[in-house]
């Protein structure tokens, strides 16, 4: 398990079933509908799953042995499409096991919380905004430190960044500066030049930018252009520089 942050919105908690007393990984696509704010809160949950497990092998072999080779894990059903590059393409149910739910099904399974330096996920291009910005850099073992000790601020770019393809195109500089960044919004058809500077508080609303065949971005004719090296923004209070 590690800390959440205002970026961890998707990943699965840990939570104590009320029939039984057992500890469940609950993911977000278990969640009821209309409740998944409770789920991305990340005071209400605090922590989340990093997809590490150490099993003893020789347990998880006598429970297979004891149940047919099943251990009965949960199913997680997941709507998608047939080309996830293409929003408008048929769409598919996904159906899949976690296998951190296996931690159900082991009698006297524990959690370990790990710190955020031994864990920094990229599942989204939120968070490969945060982690290619200069929050952050490589040290010489290659390993993900952070620049700052302020918390990070939350990135929540639209539809149109969300496929990596677009996302370059929509930072064919680099992303924002975000130091001095409480949170960045972006929605609608957007480009970024380099050496933008983000700070506060700061809401960038495009175009609406409609994704054209392919799931392609509709073009950056209509764009709204971030020019090179604006500041977004205003600075705030106790941000280093």
């Amino acid at each position: 398990m590690c800390e959440r942050t205002v970026n961890d919105r998707k990943g699965g908690h840990l939570a104590r079933r009320r029939s039984d007393g057992r500890t469940v990984l609950r993911d977000n696509a278990m969640v009821v509908p209309g409740e998944e704010h409770f789920f991305a809160d990340e005071t209400r949950h605090p922590t989340f799953h990093a997809n590490n497990l150490w099993v003893d092998l020789d347990v998880v072999a006598g429970l297979l042995a004891d149940r047919d080779g099943l251990l009965g894990l949960p199913i997680i059903v997941n709507h998608k499409t047939v080309d996830p590059t293409d929003r408008a393409s048929t769409q598919v149910i996904q159906v899949e096991c976690a296998m951190g739910t296996a931690i159900e099904a082991i009698d006297g399974s524990r959690a370990m919380l790990v710190p955020r330096s031994r864990f920094r996920p990229v599942k989204t291009t939120n968070e490969l905004t945060l982690v290619r910005s200069d929050l952050f850099r490589f040290d010489s073992d290659w390993q993900i430190l952070a620049t700052t000790d302020r918390p990070e601020p939350l990135v929540d770019l639209g539809p149109q960044f969300s496929l990596v393809p677009d996302y370059e195109r929509r930072f064919p500089a680099g992303v924002p500066s975000l130091r001095e960044c409480t949170s960045l919004r972006v929605s609608g058809d957007v480009v970024f030049g380099g050496g933008v500077i983000a700070r506060g508080d700061v809401l960038v609303q495009g175009p609406d930018g409609q994704s054209g065949p392919g799931g392609a971005p509709a073009g950056t004719g209509s764009a709204l252009v971030v020019a090179e090296g604006t500041v977004l923004g205003a600075p705030t209070a106790g941000t280093d520089g």
